[in-house]
């Protein structure tokens, strides 16, 4: 018996998607015995079966397949990976140099060449002419210290990098992400330990509906997915607010009152904000405060650029 259920629509880089699940009850495999698992129309293919109870959505078992049931799966994954490669392969995404697969999605002469920010300040991720001490930070932050304890942007925003997240934002070029996500990933090695949550800046849902997208949700999957850190769901933007861009500070703190709130408890300790660029570092100072009220001791921030 197979049953078959369309999911949700869902629209990016202007392709309509369709999410279907083919579930397989007592199927059979090669040496005859009764498996029921299921075959999932992805990339990869996965040992689970999916069982639905009366109370809960779908609920995720892992089974142990057959060795000839699992080398046939290799097999298939194998040659899928290669049709991909042939079909549709990994290019540098700054000059187009063809990629392996699995490789960084930035080739060598433009990884070097991107505007990386030397030495910055470990609080504010402003940079500084020189290398500070352990635990010493900038006199701007010294002066006014912003409610986050940490912050952390490997590269300047300059051309390409402005011009590139620029394109992913409102052009809807997605494939800067993995590029992106793997420069946060270095940038994450200077953060303190203790990280226990992933928060990406959340955006009114009119917005995201209008974009169709987040954008520092789309940065946050590939680090949850490398490192496992939970991502924080219950804090949202409950106010509609103009572009941060083109305004002075004081305006731009002034925009963001009472913009963001938490729905519920955030059962984390240290919870690393994700956003795109950090330029007067108010959107993480407003977010980072109401975590803090709401009973977080601890508080990264962690962007692409910094302007």
């Amino acid at each position: 018996r197979v049953e078959t259920r369309r999911g949700t629509i869902e629209s990016s880089l202007h392709v309509f998607a369709v999410q279907r699940r083919i579930f397989v009850r007592s199927v059979h495999d090669f040496t005859g015995h009764s498996l029921p698992y299921v075959t999932t129309l992805c990339r990869q293919i996965t040992p689970i079966v999916f069982s639905r109870n009366s109370f809960g959505p779908l609920q995720t078992v892992h089974v142990n397949w057959s060795p000839v049931t699992a080398k046939a799966a290799s097999a298939i994954a194998w040659l899928g990976r290669g049709l991909r490669q042939a079909v549709l392969p990994n290019a540098c995404v700054f000059c187009g140099t063809r990629r392996r697969l699995g490789d960084v999605p930035i080739c060598a002469p433009c990884y070097a060449d991107l505007p990386w920010v030397g030495n910055a300040c470990r609080r504010c991720a402003n940079p500084v002419a020189t290398d500070l001490p352990a635990g010493v930070c900038c006199a701007s932050c010294q002066l006014n210290p912003p409610p986050f304890d940490a912050a952390a942007a490997a590269l300047h925003y300059e051309f390409p990098v402005d011009a590139a997240i620029k394109a992913m934002k409102f052009r809807r070029k997605l494939f800067y992400v993995p590029a992106f996500a793997h420069t946060l990933t270095v940038s994450m090695q200077e953060l303190p330990v203790g990280i226990d949550a992933l928060l990406p800046v959340p955006l009114h849902w009119r917005r995201q509906a209008l974009r169709g997208f987040n954008q520092a949700a789309e940065l946050c999957m590939p680090i949850h997915r490398q490192t496992g850190i939970a991502l924080v769901k219950n804090v949202v933007r409950c106010r509609a607010t103009p572009y941060q861009s083109g305004l002075a500070a004081r305006s731009r703190r002034h925009n963001l009152q009472s913009a963001f709130s938490v729905r519920g408890q955030v059962r984390a300790r240290h919870v690393l904000i994700v956003d795109d660029v950090i330029t007067t570092g108010e959107t993480c100072g407003e977010l980072a405060n109401v975590l803090l009220q709401s009973g977080v001791e601890k508080v990264s921030v962690l962007a692409i650029a910094r302007a």
